[in-house]
């Protein structure tokens, strides 16, 4: 048996009934590591010592009889801007890049506390800007489905060690796709939570208003354990809802029938060159849930056109205000060649960022400068309130809304990203979601050419019982 190939709950079911133990099935993944990081590049840092000592006080743990969380002695990698307590958290940044930090983040804390075992630091964008984990300063992380192509991201480090079997579950964070779109190009499970059900507290942020940390597993049920773990309020984070809590969910007693589907008309307008086979395999995708007695009517979100646009307006903003606090002498690398103050704050900030972020960093002081905030901050503000209304109206009457998680396909390395507008316009369907603070999951809907595509089905806040529905109802038809 091969434990790296079983999903995450056949392992909990094994652990728990002793068949195998936290210690072999650890060690297990650690050697996967060792076999294919050299070519994924998953990983910018890994635990394997400490990973390997706390497997073995689980198994202790569980010999002695004593209460057990819900992760059960799992493997998880976690994305690289999630704080660990004496680990290494880089952003993928040259700015961090010898940063341990003292504390953990709560997501962190309740990884402990439900028995997981962490396996290191997952490789992304740096400081989540991108997507495709092409702009890490570790160097990119390769798709497992196919080397020659990008993995997605920011979360791409996450998406693949869940791909190529590198980790039993991984943690990412979403800002406006960084979850879903990476799980798409590499055919995993990736949740997108409501904003405010997952503590952010210790998460390094790109976008305050936009952030949400979520999970990635082989399958749906993989991801409803992973973020079983982490939910809760949390009053460390002023973000965090006191609504925060996820259902417990009786999978084999799920059924589609009576599902209420929304499909945005806008979506058929939002065209991007090259989306017709994967429109085709998203079609097919609409017939399992009717075959399997879910109703589906077409709607309107009016605004929808605008969402790209006023996304990137307010998270560049964000991000100008968040990272200007890497100056070289509060946080972050410090230039050593430098005369005086102005020189200091130039040289290290032009060391220690990327192309990326400086560019995100410049349209966001833009979007903030005198006489142009009205005209652009203020007023993406206002559209992502009618924005959210739309959602809102819809929501009244379906239960979900379904469509593509990205137009395109995974692309070849130094290609798109050559061209940031068409990278920006990969996000087309996933952004909306985290302006109006709903919650979405990617689930696997095909392949074409070989690469997979996956399908975004998006709910209510704090409605992820609707979401694990649809996406198990779906999964298993499917097959």
């Amino acid at each position: 048996m091969d434990i790296t190939n079983l999903k995450s709950w056949e392992l909990r079911d094994k652990i728990l009934n002793k068949e195998i133990s936290s210690y072999e099935v650890t060690e297990a993944f650690l050697e996967k590591i060792d076999e294919v990081e050299d070519e994924i590049n998953a990983f910018i840092t890994i635990d394997a010592d400490r990973a390997l000592e706390k497997a073995k006080q689980f198994d202790q743990k569980l010999m002695e009889g004593e209460e057990i969380g819900i992760l059960a002695g799992l493997p998880i990698a976690i994305k690289d801007n999630i704080m660990t307590r004496n680990l290494r958290t880089t952003c993928a940044s040259k700015m961090l890049e010898k940063y341990i930090p003292p504390y953990n983040a709560t997501v962190v804390e309740k990884i402990t506390r439900e028995d997981g075992i962490i396996l290191g630091k997952t490789n992304m964008d740096e400081f989540a800007m991108g997507g495709s984990t092409e702009t890490s300063y570790f160097g990119p992380t390769r798709n497992p489905k196919n080397k020659s192509f990008v993995p997605g991201g920011s979360s791409g480090g996450s998406a693949a060690a869940i791909a190529a079997q590198e980790s039993a579950l991984s943690l990412g964070t979403d800002t406006g796709g960084s979850i879903r779109q990476p799980a798409s190009y590499c055919g995993v499970v990736g949740i997108k939570p409501t904003y405010g059900l997952v503590s952010r507290y210790g998460v390094v942020p790109m976008s305050n208003s936009l952030d949400q940390v979520g999970v990635f597993g082989k399958d749906v049920k993989d991801a409803y354990i992973a973020l079983k773990s982490i939910v809760g309020y949390d009053p460390l984070d002023a973000t965090s809802s006191k609504k925060a809590k996820l259902e417990d969910i009786k999978f084999e007693e799920i059924s589609l029938k009576g599902l209420k589907i929304a499909l945005p008309k806008e979506y058929d307008e939002l065209r991007v060159e090259g989306d017709q086979e994967i429109r085709e395999v998203f079609k097919k995708s609409l017939k399992v849930f009717e075959d399997n007695g879910a109703t589906i009517e077409y709607v309107s979100l009016p605004y929808l056109k605008y969402a790209l646009e006023t996304y990137y307006l307010i998270s560049t903003a964000e991000v100008s205000t968040n990272l200007s606090r890497f100056d070289g002498i509060r946080y972050g690398h410090r230039a050593l060649d430098y005369n005086t103050l102005d020189e200091l704050y130039i040289n290290s900030r032009t060391e220690g960022f990327g192309e990326e972020t400086k560019r995100r960093i410049m349209m966001g002081t833009y979007a903030l400068s005198q006489g142009y905030k009205d005209e652009h901050y203020k007023k993406a503000l206002k559209l992502r309130t009618l924005i959210k209304n739309d959602y809102d109206r819809v929501f009244r009457n379906f239960d979900i809304i379904l469509s593509i998680t990205s137009p395109i396909l995974p692309f070849p390395f130094d290609s798109v990203i050559n061209s940031p507008v068409d990278m920006y316009k990969a996000d087309t369907y996933t952004v909306p979601v985290n302006l109006a603070g709903l919650c979405a999951m990617s689930v696997p809907m095909g392949e074409v050419d070989g690469l997979p595509v996956g399908l975004q089905i998006t709910a209510n806040r704090f409605e992820e019982k609707k979401l694990f529905t649809a996406a198990y109802g779906f999964e298993r038809s499917a097959k």
